[in-house]
């Protein structure tokens, strides 16, 4: 099912998501509607957060990258649970988007590499490294269920010029191809 992605503003997206309990949540129900409404949006990541639970788990997805990078074209993977255990490497820019700030990109920096533990849908503890634009997808997303936004990372005066388009967005007040849920209560399309 494909579900209404929460808008900016919303008090979801600032809260630190819980741990997913295998024997009460409805994982696989989860994991099959958030692939959906990722992909329906068009995106390479989604955190449950962004679809209004606070439960520790995201999706990825880099198959859209794999123009730049062959290597990109078969990772996919669902995030449980995770805990990123080390961030190591240089610090380099990206220009990041999300789909809870619609029409909204900016650079934002990131370490190059990062040591991750995370539980599979399978219930398999995976302790895994990543680098490159892997890393910073699953940072992106990681940062989700921590209750933290790319744009926090911006500079102040950078966060000032935008801070009227992310009210908008927050009002509603953006066109999008996907679903979402704004704080309000308004929904839109």
């Amino acid at each position: 099912m494909i579900l209404p992605i929460v808008a900016y503003g919303s008090p979801v997206l600032k809260t630190k998501a819980e741990q997913v309990d295998f024997s009460k949540d409805p994982i696989k129900e989860i994991i099959e509607n958030m692939f959906a409404t990722m992909y329906h949006a068009r995106g390479v990541g989604l955190a449950a957060p962004q679809v209004g639970l606070t439960k520790r788990i995201f999706v990825v997805d880099s198959t859209p990258f794999a123009d730049d990078d062959e290597s990109l074209k078969d990772f996919k993977r669902v995030f449980i649970n995770a805990e990123i255990l080390e961030y190591t490497g240089e610090k380099w820019l990206f220009n990041e988007g999300c789909l809870s700030i619609p029409d909204i990109r900016e650079d934002v920096s990131r370490p190059e590499t990062i040591l991750i533990r995370y539980e599979d849908e399978n219930q398999n503890m995976v302790e895994e490294t990543y680098s490159g634009i892997i890393s910073r997808i699953i940072q992106h997303e990681y940062d989700h269920i921590e209750g933290k936004l790319f744009v926090e990372y911006l500079h102040p005066f950078k966060r000032q010029l935008i801070q009227k388009r992310l009210n908008n967005i927050s009002r509603g007040d953006v066109s999008v191809s996907y679903k979402m849920k704004f704080p309000a209560g308004k929904r839109g399309r």
